[in-house]
């Protein structure tokens, strides 16, 4: 099972990291180029334990479906999400939070299967896991981006109590 390991250091507050990593809205920013949208379960806000979202994209020229389902959460030090249905035989994508001073450390782990037997292992070792880890980079940039200035005040609900949240 390939598995794709990624650290972000972030230098921002971890409740607003931990809760950028869960918006819907700021996923779509930064998945522009495959045109992922929200269709189905949550499509906006932020997602939560047991709640399930289905995207749409386009990838290698294909559209496709894929439904997660959050399976684990702690705030704000991890959460979980699994693949439900898509084009993966499976997958995890654990999502880890460590605070250091102001620095916060985001350590994405990405454990995924490829579906259609040697064929997948051969699209695995060929391009799939980069292509995979080029997204995933691309998502904690956005993240980063955000979290670090002020950006983040427009993913994020401006009427929550912020400074309960950690903000």
């Amino acid at each position: 099972m390939p598995t794709i390991k990624i650290t972000t250091k972030i230098n921002a507050p971890i409740g607003r990291v931990f809760d950028l990593a869960r918006s819907i809205e700021l996923h779509t920013i930064s998945t522009a180029q495959t045109n992922e949208k929200a269709i189905a379960g949550v499509t906006t806000g932020l997602i939560s334990l047991n709640e399930t979202v289905t995207w749409r994209a386009k990838h290698f020229g294909i559209d496709q479906t894929l439904t997660s389902i959050i399976t684990e959460i702690e705030k704000p030090n991890y959460f979980v999400d699994e693949m439900v249905h898509g084009a993966f035989k499976d997958f995890k994508h654990s999502h880890r939070f460590t605070q250091n001073g102001k620095e916060v450390f985001m350590l994405d782990l990405f454990e995924y299967s490829s579906p259609f037997g040697w064929l997948g292992v051969m699209a695995d070792k060929l391009f799939l896991k980069n292509y995979m880890t080029r997204l995933l980079e691309k998502r904690n940039k956005t993240i980063k981006e955000f979290a670090e200035s002020n950006k983040w005040k427009l993913i994020l609900d401006s009427t929550t109590n912020l400074k309960s949240n950690g903000y």
